[in-house]
């Protein structure tokens, strides 16, 4: 099958952007029968960040699509970090300058610099001139005698293949006329971008190469690195820019596209992973509420348009409401819930008498089932408006006394019901029977009956209507707070 890879360098968090090609290309090897391997490119070194190598292969776990060959799990083709191949950098580079498809350039920095700032004076693109290109042997040898530190430039041939790419179709792009010979080794033994995703993917075994479309004009400078091998290429299809809904880039400045802080704020995962395709391409067709499966099912690479995505990240909580529906009404995924829930609880009420009885399973999952549909994040249900589920008011029988002298009555009639209503309690029906109930007290008003009802079942003088926290306490519980009320 097909071995395809995400390359990121560890500079920091895994973001939006990063997460799609990592989903392009797992979709792609899962739908293929293909091999997903996960490659760090630390050829910067002053850019790593210690630890974001880690992060980035946790996040992919955490987002369910987790790499098959990776600097964590390993594999046939390691290592899996361009920092330690070190030395096969170094051995394709100098395979390149025996054939005389690369040259060493002895370019002060000093002197590039003053060509950069001509070029952008006189309004031209900076280049290199190859200067360096045209050093005899002889010139070298005295050079690598005098120590002058060298770097290892590709040498750029005029007239490029055109080359068919998945998504953009076929494409060229006449490099040699527009840059001057690119650097592939540093003097410090590392590699460039270009030198690198040649070698690894090569001796990877990487079949086809899917990246963000900001590498298209570098396919061209890739390909003649190939040709200069002597290997044969794989596929490469170039995946459009996902931008903001506004059509700007994502701004990693704020924060707010990293997967940390979605994972931090309760978001599921299969929320990010809709909401990013669904603003793409390279699907059946557009539906909110698909699971990876249904990715994986519907996926075609030629299918992938050229339009920018634009991501609408204000949709999120409405994707992640549907999400956290199939969760609830799944048994297994249910369970899950209820363990997270009961820690939330523990965690935002642990200091006000949380009572061990609402903490129990049935109590936990009862909630749950009753308000699928009606939250977005599952932290919803600690929020202060639920809070009269956790906690157990404690309300003494004088203060309901000054809402309603016939505090017994109405308790004892809503204990009725409560008892002829237990198995199907809904909003609508729970309404009519508490206008009528209201009907047979002798003073009290509508609105007193349901203060007076608040208060017992939340201890609040504001928050959801009475028949919704009925419903979503359970008969059980509603009663024991009457009667807890009435006996205090």
């Amino acid at each position: 099958g097909p071995r395809v890879r995400f390359g990121p360098s560890p500079t920091g968090f895994l973001h939006l952007g990063g997460l799609r090609t990592a989903l392009y290309n797992f979709i792609f090897a899962k739908k293929h029968q293909g091999t997903f391997i996960l490659r760090v490119e630390d050829t910067d070194q002053n850019r790593v960040v210690p630890g974001a190598a880690e992060g980035i292969e946790d996040m992919l776990d955490w987002a369910g699509i987790p790499p098959d060959e990776s600097p964590g799990r390993g594999g046939p083709a390691g290592p899996y970090v361009q920092s330690l191949r070190l030395e096969l950098y170094g051995r394709a580079s100098a395979a390149l300058l025996d054939s005389g498809a690369a040259y060493r350039c002895f370019c002060s920095p000093q002197r590039l610099q003053l060509l950069r700032r001509d070029a952008l004076r006189s309004q031209q693109t900076p280049r290199y001139d190859n200067r360096c290109r045209h050093l005899t042997p002889a010139e070298v040898a005295q050079k690598l005698s005098q120590g002058l530190e060298c770097v290892i430039r590709f040498r750029l041939e005029k007239g490029v293949e055109p080359f068919q790419d998945l998504v953009y179709g076929w494409n060229k792009h006449e490099v040699a006329e527009v840059e001057g010979d690119p650097v592939i080794l540093k003097a410090d033994g590392f590699p460039t971008y270009h030198l690198a995703n040649v070698v690894d993917d090569h001796y990877m075994g990487i079949t086809h190469v899917l990246r963000g479309t900001e590498w298209l004009t570098s396919t061209s400078k890739h390909l003649l690195l190939y040709k200069a091998f002597g290997w044969e290429p794989p596929q490469f299809g170039h995946l459009p820019l996902l931008l903001n809904k506004d059509g700007g880039k994502l701004s990693k400045r704020q924060g707010d596209i990293f997967l940390e802080r979605f994972a931090r704020d309760g978001f599921l995962p299969e929320a990010l992973l809709d909401i990013v395709t669904n603003c793409g391409s390279g699907f059946t067709e557009k539906q909110m509420g698909r699971t990876l499966e249904d990715l994986i099912t519907q996926f075609e690479v030629g299918r992938i348009t050229t339009h920018s995505a634009l991501l609408d990240l204000e949709a999120l909580p409405e994707f992640n409401r549907i999400h956290l529906t199939r969760h609830i009404e799944n048994p297994e995924l249910r369970q899950k819930l209820v363990r997270e829930l009961q820690g939330l609880v523990e965690l935002v009420y642990g200091d006000q008498q949380v009572d061990p009885d609402v903490l129990e399973k049935e109590y936990v999952e009862r909630v749950l089932l009753l308000r699928k549909g009606h939250i977005s994040l599952l932290k919803n249900l600690v929020s202060s408006d639920y809070s009269y589920l956790w906690v157990r008011p404690s309300v003494s029988r004088q203060q309901l006394q000054t809402i309603s002298a016939e505090v017994d009555e109405i308790g004892k009639m809503v204990l009725g019901l409560m008892a002829r209503q237990a198995a199907a309690l809904t909003v609508e029906e729970l309404n009519k029977d508490l206008r009528s109930l209201q009907k047979q007290t002798r003073e009290t008003k509508y609105s007193s009956m349901m203060q007076l009802l608040r208060l017992v079942l939340s201890g609040r003088q504001h928050g959801p209507s009475v028949a919704e926290m009925m419903v979503t306490l359970g008969a059980e519980e509603v009663c024991g707070r009457i009667h807890r009320a009435l006996s205090s």
